[in-house]
C-alpha cells in the first residue's frame, strides 16, 4: 500500500441501527494497523457513534464503540464531525473519544477533498 495516499472513511450510520458502523470501525483499525493514514468523517446519523454514555446493550447490540478508545494506540488522529449533523440532531459536542474536530460544512468539504480514497459506510 502507498503511504502517500490519504484514505478516508465516511460514517453515515448510527451504531444502533446499522452493522456498517462496526464494519467501518474494523476497516479503520485494519488500515491503521498497516500504518496507512486514515481519517474518519462522521456525518448524518453517523455522529451518534460519538455520543457519550451510550448503552447499546439495551437494544441488543454488542457495544463495539468502546473499541474507539484504541484510536490513539493506532495513531488515528484525524477525526472530524459535521457541525450541521450535530445541530440538526440537537446533540452536543460531548464525545466519548478525544481529538474530535467539529467542522463547519465548508471546512468539512475542504477536508474531504484532501483525500484520494473514500470508503463510505
Amino acid at each position: 500500500m502507498n503511504n502517500n495516499t490519504k484514505h478516508i472513511a465516511i460514517l453515515n450510520a448510527s451504531a444502533a441501527t446499522a452493522p456498517s458502523a462496526k464494519d467501518a470501525l474494523d476497516t479503520t483499525l485494519i488500515y491503521a494497523s498497516f500504518e496507512q493514514p486514515i481519517s474518519l468523517f462522521y456525518q448524518g446519523e453517523g455522529v451518534r457513534q460519538l455520543v457519550n454514555n451510550q448503552d447499546l446493550t439495551t437494544i441488543h447490540v454488542k457495544d463495539f464503540l468502546k473499541t474507539m478508545s484504541a484510536f490513539s494506540f493506532y495513531d488515528i488522529e484525524n477525526i472530524y464531525v459535521c457541525e450541521n449533523s450535530l445541530k440538526s440532531r440537537l446533540l452536543a459536542a460531548n464525545f466519548h473519544i478525544e481529538n474530535v474536530q467539529v467542522l463547519t460544512p465548508h471546512e468539512f468539504a475542504n477536508k474531504l477533498h484532501e483525500h484520494q480514497v473514500i470508503l463510505r459506510f
